[in-house]
């Protein structure tokens, strides 16, 4: 496989690191018992807009921590600063004959955000035209679907109904995933 300039750097392969904070908290009172998530709902990005998502997510910048950067976009995007719990690494690419490998391939990681301070919020009206609590176990549709991927995991872990067990076994997903290549 040859791959064009802007998909190499110094000549070898490479991905987009991104970072995501699922804002989580216990489920409500009457309810399923299951933990609720906060997703916004995409809005005038031009990548799958008009899909619920992970509260905050963003590209990992230049010379920054993943959790550097799940800090500083839920500052941006929910103006609160979250105590990180790891979720997940996830490599994933897009399906398809024509995958550009510098845009279409990715290493994301996913972080819990049972506590924060302040009170989230939509900071970025543009991008984001709704911001909701779901329970885990009644999520909308659709969610970005690699996205989805974790959230069901979530569901699926100790975690799924104890935002406590975040804090004291973690949630229990595989450290590493992947989504979109064959196996």
């Amino acid at each position: 496989m040859t791959t064009s300039a802007p998909d190499t750097v110094r000549g070898r392969f490479a991905v987009v690191p991104a970072a995501y904070v699922v804002c989580v908290r216990p489920g409500a009172p009457g309810g399923s018992g299951a933990v609720e998530v906060l997703l916004q709902l995409r809005s005038g990005t031009g990548f799958m807009d008009d899909h619920w998502a992970a509260g905050a997510a963003g590209h990992v910048e230049k010379g920054e921590t993943a959790p550097d950067a799940a800090r500083r976009e839920a500052a941006e995007e929910l103006g609160i600063d979250p105590e990180l719990v790891f979720l997940t690494t996830m490599q994933r690419r897009a399906p398809g004959p024509d995958v550009s490998p510098a845009i279409d391939e990715r290493v994301d990681f996913f972080f819990a955000a049972p506590a924060w301070t302040g009170e989230p919020r939509v900071m970025e009206g543009a991008k984001c035209a709704d911001l909701r609590w779901f329970a885990l176990d009644a999520l909308p549709d659709p969610v970005v679907p690699h996205e989805l991927t974790v959230l069901q995991a979530l569901a699926a872990s100790p975690a799924g109904t104890d935002v406590e067990a975040l804090a004291t076994v973690g949630a229990g997903l595989a450290p590493y995933t992947t989504f979109g290549f064959d196996s």
